[in-house]
């Protein structure tokens, strides 16, 4: 696949604005009360940026409150960046007001689709569909980070996926596919550790022996360091064996993904790290020490770092 790029290859993007403290919270609706009183040891929240796109009424008032007080991240969970049918323009239009009222530190989506035409009819999926590792696929997403990237005037992340199918058609491994992506927009990789568990308990290589940490840790691998932008930590309900894991956001992590943070902060450095936990949400106390539990863990490698 050639380079392709909106301005012949001199698209030049603003990156993404650094923190001191990059440990932060997904902020859900169950806890604005508690994250506005500004007593969190959190660095940053992150929006799911579908939940703000209204304008007026409680939702801006609620907004104004967060950026007063916390760096804001924005996460798309809709914008479906690999839809053969290119971006839906009324997202996009709203996506771009939102961005310049929050001018967020990181703006991300996910490297799947959920555009189609249904009856000649434009219909959205409602969920996040997987992308064969293809060439063809390939083109559809860098042309749409392009498009979005030109948009916004920054780079934006684009996260791997948990997904429940794999396609016999796919030409490239996942890591090759999103190592191209990167070549071609210069977006960056939000790296979701949990959904590379969740795929390599659901999908095994039968032909070795390794664990799915250890598979997951040669995934890592196989990302180039300065791709990296940030990590997704998250919990999934345990499932009795043989059976697919969801990835469902839905308790503490795991000594598995803790394990995989660990090998992520050697390989790639601290990255801006969120806590993700959307079902089965607990006290805000809670989700706030798996936040320091992090912190911890970042203060540990750069110790162990300053003293080689």
């Amino acid at each position: 696949m050639s380079r392709t790029s909106s301005s012949d290859n001199d698209r030049r993007l603003a990156a993404p604005r650094k923190i001191t403290k990059p440990v932060g919270v997904g902020l859900r609706h169950t806890h604005y009360q508690d994250a506005l009183c500004g007593t969190a040891s959190v660095d940053f929240v992150e929006l799911h940026s579908e939940n703000f796109f209204a304008e007026g009424g409680v939702t801006t008032s609620v907004l104004e409150a967060i950026l007063d007080i916390y760096p804001v991240s924005l996460h798309g969970t809709s914008m479906g960046l690999g839809s053969a049918i290119g971006l839906e323009t009324r997202y996009l239009n709203k996506l771009k007001s939102l961005n310049k009222t929050v001018n967020p530190f990181l703006v991300s989506d996910h490297a799947s689709f959920s555009w189609s035409r249904v009856n000649n009819k434009l219909a959205h999926a409602g969920d996040l569909l997987p992308l064969p590792f293809t060439n063809e696929a390939l083109s559809h997403l860098v042309t749409n980070v392009n498009r979005v990237q030109d948009e916004l005037g920054q780079q934006i992340l684009v996260e791997n996926l948990a997904s429940y199918v794999q396609f016999d058609h796919s030409t490239m491994t996942e890591t090759e596919f999103l190592n191209e992506l990167v070549n071609h927009t210069s977006c960056g990789l939000l790296l979701d550790l949990n959904n590379l568990l969740v795929n390599a308990h659901n999908f095994p290589n039968k032909s070795t022996n390794v664990t799915p940490v250890q598979s997951a840790k040669q995934w890592l691998d196989e990302i180039p360091v300065d791709a990296v932008r940030e990590f997704h930590l998250a919990g999934y309900t345990p499932s009795a064996k043989g059976n697919f894991i969801v990835d469902d956001h839905s308790q503490p992590i795991n000594d598995e993904c803790w394990s995989l943070y660990r090998y992520a902060l050697q390989r790639f450095g601290p990255q801006a790290t969120l806590i993700e936990w959307d079902n089965n949400l607990p006290e805000w106390k809670v989700l706030t020490g798996e936040a320091d539990k992090a912190r911890q863990l970042i203060q540990q490698h750069t110790q162990t770092m300053e003293a080689r």
